[in-house]
Formats: C-alpha cells, structure tokens, sequence
C-alpha cells in the first residue's frame, strides 16, 4: 500500500481547488521521539513532511490548525508581503526534507502575513526546528527553537488557561533547557511540579525527568570544574 494518499482542499485565500498529499494513520507510528516530542519514523516517510498544504495558484500556505477563513485585509497583506512574489510550484506527491522545509517556511511566512495566532505560528517554528534537526544543522536549529520558545511563551500569556496548560509550560521548559537556558528551564518544570491543579501525570513525570537530568549535567559540570590540572613536565 503507497504510505501516500491525495486529499482535495480549497484555498482560503484565492479559493482555487487543489490535491495534496498525506500520510495513511497506519505509517504515522514513531520510532522514537526527543523529549520535545519531535518524531522519529521508519522508510523516511515523515509525516510531519507532509502537514503544510501550498496553494499552487497563489502560493498560500497553511497547516489543519490555521484559520479557516481570511479577510479582505489579511488576504490583501498575504499578496502585498508574500504572494505578489510568488512562481507557481507544486508540492504535492513525496516530499523530500529539503521540500517540507520550504513548505514550513511559506507556512510562516503566510502565517505572519496575516497575522496567525501565536499558538499556530509557534507550532510551525518548532516544527522547523525539528526538521534542522533532522538535517544535522544544530546551528539553525537553535535559532528556530529560541523562535518557537519566544512564541509558546506568548500563547500561554494570552491562551494558557484554554489550552492543555500542563504540555505548553512543559515544552517551556525543555525548549529552555535545550537552548542552555537551565535556570529557566527548572523555573517551568517546578511550576507544574508543584502545582497541585495540574493533575496530568504524563507532563508531571517529564517534568521530574527533565529536572532531574539538568541537575546531572550541573553536577557533571562542577565536578569537571574542580578536576586539577596537571602541569605539563618535560622529558
């Protein structure tokens, strides 16, 4: 069975029809995933490759989770910033990595044309980051997580009491501690540690994971710090 199936969409910004490509939910089963619930797939069918869907008419580019409906003014900002620029392309088929990153990259830069919610845009920045991390680029992929961090920090001061407040302050926390930002980091984790409305056990347990590792590294840390220095003698 191909992991790939069509599925017709409608453009919310030009309103032209077109196919694209998804993953059947029967080879969407993770390897593995990072503690950032970044997934890790078999046959290099990823289908994370295959979340944003690009309009070929105008070039729009959105995910499941963006709005469903663009006004007069958001969609007249889209071809001012973005879509006046566009070359007709068309993503539909097998993505390459190289190729859902550029779909991730419209994405934002759609998503910021109109003026997403913080919550979609951070999914997206977070989401680039993975696909970095994919490629080995640890650079860019630092960039894009402090991105994405500086996002889920602004939806959880406008939306963190209507969404699963638990995950958001734990991903907080483990972008925080993946950027080096280890104070910070135990800050978020102890947040939902101790508070006794969070009843979500699974972020709960992370969370004591993840605190737990950075003080391992801070120990690792100061031991090799007080490690003497041998003098170098000569022969």
């Amino acid at each position: 069975m191909d992991p790939l199936y069509e599925t017709k969409v409608q453009c919310i910004c030009c309103e032209t029809s077109f196919m694209t490509s998804r993953v059947r939910p029967s080879f969407k089963r993770a390897v593995k995933s990072d503690t950032d619930f970044c997934g890790y797939y078999k046959a290099d069918m990823n289908p994370d490759y295959y979340v944003v869907r690009v309009c070929p008419t105008c070039g729009y580019a959105t995910t499941e989770n963006g709005t469903e409906r663009l006004s007069d003014k958001q969609k007249m900002s889209y071809y001012e910033n973005v879509g006046s620029r566009w070359v007709t392309r068309e993503f539909s088929g097998e993505r390459t990595l190289q190729q859902a990153m550029a779909t991730y990259k419209l994405a934002l830069l759609s998503a910021q044309s109109v003026g997403e919610s913080p919550r979609v845009i951070a999914g997206i920045l977070h989401h680039i980051a993975w696909l970095y991390r994919y490629e080995g680029n640890h650079a860019e992929e630092q960039r894009f997580l402090r991105f994405a961090l500086q996002a889920y920090v602004k939806v959880f001061e406008g939306e963190g009491a209507q969404l699963n407040g638990a995950k958001l302050m734990y991903l907080i926390g483990e972008l925080n501690r993946r950027i080096g930002e280890r104070a910070e980091a135990v800050r978020w984790f102890s947040r939902i540690i101790n508070d006794k409305r969070i009843m979500d056990a699974a972020m709960i347990r992370a969370s004591r994971e993840q605190w737990q590792l950075i003080r391992e590294e801070l120990e690792t840390s100061r031991m090799l710090e007080q490690e003497p220095h041998g003098e170098l003698t000569s022969a």
